[in-house]
């Protein structure tokens, strides 16, 4: 819901976000509402909500969920669990009058849904389809009611923005009245009046949402009254913690301290392979360094804010909302942190923002574009990225899960089979940790054809959420197995090492606007002799969609020649999955 307010927004109109359960009467003076996608299924997780809704005279349109739950409403049919379509859909244009104005006859549409609509109300019409989803968009146009199936504020979506445009302008009638120079006013004033006469001590990771963060709070408060810790937890890259005061210092904030914890974390997550496991722990320990370095300063407690550098998709993951699912706990999001939230103990001025918007306001209050335009970088940093094992994971039905891979690749002249690792995903608005399947056999890469494959992979085969091609690495695939590894200072090396050799090529070959973001992930995965390493370049604009790069094939081949040059690594992958069902990190 709210990437479809910052749309919305981003037309110039004021939009506001309601919990599900909101009355109805407050909504009757809106130009329109807008019913979100989410996680519950209307045919057994009844959500929580205000029928009166669909009586107010105003326009409503349904997402995804919102989409569902109208049909419902109305008397429609919706099937649990018809079609799962994760990703890229083709959606072919029935009814051009009104909300789908001035689309093609096809259009490229994001999906990501379990149930279908599979008989519309009385009164309404099917004014678009797809392959999967006999309704993937339908109207009632004189009680001004709208559905669709997919995600039309995602940026994968072609003309979602043209869509939204339609709804608020030429349905709901709505005037232009917001920007982001009255949102930065107004942000300053709630910065102003929310800390008050007390100081903010502001944990700063170095990436741009802390970074925007510090500079903001600065701008606001003073210098004096905004304490800067830096905090190297063992999970950087090379470097990265002398660079990150480097850079801020040449940004005019000199001020920022820097503290080494790096043996606390590591011995924090020792035997950890769980990956909610490990963001819980480095979260607390954040926490824990914070309040050290807080008492070796000797502040009072009653005189300081914590202040993070939080953004919206970080509380989204987390299960932000009660109609959100948690994803993953984002390490400025753990339990402690939350109760300090509740307490009116943290000041998080970046939390209703997306990464664009956080870029456009670092950019409005005068940052220099080499610090905004930096890649994201997890918090959690390497060690989401160092996936480790017990050596003991099993595959349920592995038999008829590698017939179901092998069914679907065979026509191409591959061969594929799972992997026994799992990985975090996002599908139908949902978590889910489950297997990749690998592809294997290609002479050369062809990213359409690899992408259909995992889509339909993915699409198809319930325990399946990610997908990676074979790209490196002379392997017999009869000897993949998992061995036992954890987060150790010598796997974190073998992965900066890994990290610092792709960062490079990238900047050799100038990729670093074309990619958003590039996690490289170390697997305990091997065929003998060492671990492997998967490529995850993506792009994006604000991380809740992606799309994997396709990378130009003789660039693919100098990293895959770097990578099989260092000691320890025999194999190397290439993640070929959007997101949904991937998330952007395995963990």
């Amino acid at each position: 819901m709210h990437l479809i307010s910052r749309r919305v927004r981003q037309l110039g109109v004021l939009s506001k976000i309601y919990p599900t359960d909101v009355n109805a009467h407050d909504l009757k003076d809106a130009w329109g509402v807008i019913i979100s996608g989410g996680p519950n299924s209307v045919t057994d997780q009844k959500l929580s909500y205000d029928p009166g809704i669909f009586d107010l005279d105003v326009p409503i349109l349904g997402l995804c969920y919102g989409h569902q739950l109208m049909t419902h409403h109305y008397g429609g049919i919706v099937t649990p669990a018809h079609n799962r379509e994760y990703g890229m859909a083709t959606l072919t244009v029935l009814n051009k009058d009104s909300l789908l104005k001035g689309l093609e006859d096809t259009e490229q549409a994001w999906m990501s849904h379990w149930d279908s609509v599979t008989q519309v109300p009385e009164g309404f019409e099917v004014i678009g389809t797809t392959e999967d989803c006999p309704v993937g968009a339908m109207a009632n146009v004189e009680k001004k009611r709208y559905g669709l199936q997919f995600h039309p504020e995602v940026h994968h979506t072609t003309h979602g923005q043209t869509l939204l445009e339609n709804f608020v302008f030429n349905i709901c009638k709505a005037e232009k009245n917001w920007s982001m120079e009255e949102y930065l006013a107004q942000l300053k004033e709630e910065i102003t009046n929310q800390v008050g006469e007390k100081k903010v001590f502001l944990l700063v990771s170095g990436g741009v949402d802390s970074s925007v963060a510090f500079a903001l709070l600065e701008e606001v408060l003073g210098k004096g009254n905004v304490y800067g810790l830096h905090i190297d937890n063992g999970f950087m890259r090379s470097n990265e913690s002398a660079l990150v005061k480097k850079s801020l210092a040449a940004a005019g904030f000199d001020d920022l301290h820097v503290v080494d914890a790096s043996d606390r974390f590591i011995s924090a997550v020792k035997g950890m392979i769980d990956p909610e496991e490990k963001r819980h722990a480095i979260g607390k320990v954040f926490l824990d360094v914070q309040k050290d370095v807080f008492a070796e300063l000797k502040f009072k407690q009653s005189e300081w804010l914590l202040g993070q550098g939080t953004i919206y998709p970080d509380t989204i993951e987390t299960g932000g909302t009660n109609a959100s699912d948690t994803i993953k706990t984002h390490h400025n999001r753990v339990p402690e942190i939350v109760e300090m939230i509740n307490a009116g103990q943290v000041v998080e001025p970046l939390a209703n923002l997306y990464k664009d918007e956080v870029r456009e306001l670092g950019t409005q209050i005068g940052l220099p574009e080499k610090l905004i335009q930096r890649w994201p970088f997890p918090g959690p940093g390497l060690s989401i990225r160092c996936l480790g094992s017990d050596g003991k994971e099993t595959i349920e039905n592995s038999e008829g899960m590698n017939s179901a891979i092998e069914t679907i690749v065979s026509d191409s002249g591959l061969t594929g089979e799972v992997m026994s690792v799992r990985s975090v995903g996002v599908q139908g608005d949902q978590r889910s940790y489950q297997h990749p399947a690998v592809i294997h056999g290609a002479k050369g890469i062809a990213w359409a054809k690899l992408s259909k494959l995992s889509v339909k992979m993915t699409n198809d085969i319930n325990s399946i959420n990610r997908v990676v091609a074979h790209v490196g690495g002379n392997v017999d695939f009869s000897k993949m197995t998992t061995h036992e590894a954890f987060l150790t200072k010598a796997r974190l090396v073998l992965l900066r090492k890994a990290d610092s050799a792709m960062d490079k090529i990238v900047r050799k070959h100038n990729l670093q606007e074309a990619i958003w973001q590039f996690p490289v992930i170390l697997l305990p995965v091997t065929f003998g002799t060492g671990e492997s390493v998967v490529l995850r370049p993506i792009q994006s604009q604000e991380a809740m969609t992606v799309n994997f790069y396709h990378m130009d094939k003789k660039v693919l081949g100098e990293m895959t020649d770097a990578l099989l040059a260092i000691k320890g690594i025999e194999a190397v992958f290439y993640d070929i999955t959007n997101k949904p069902p991937a998330t952007i990190e395995w963990e």
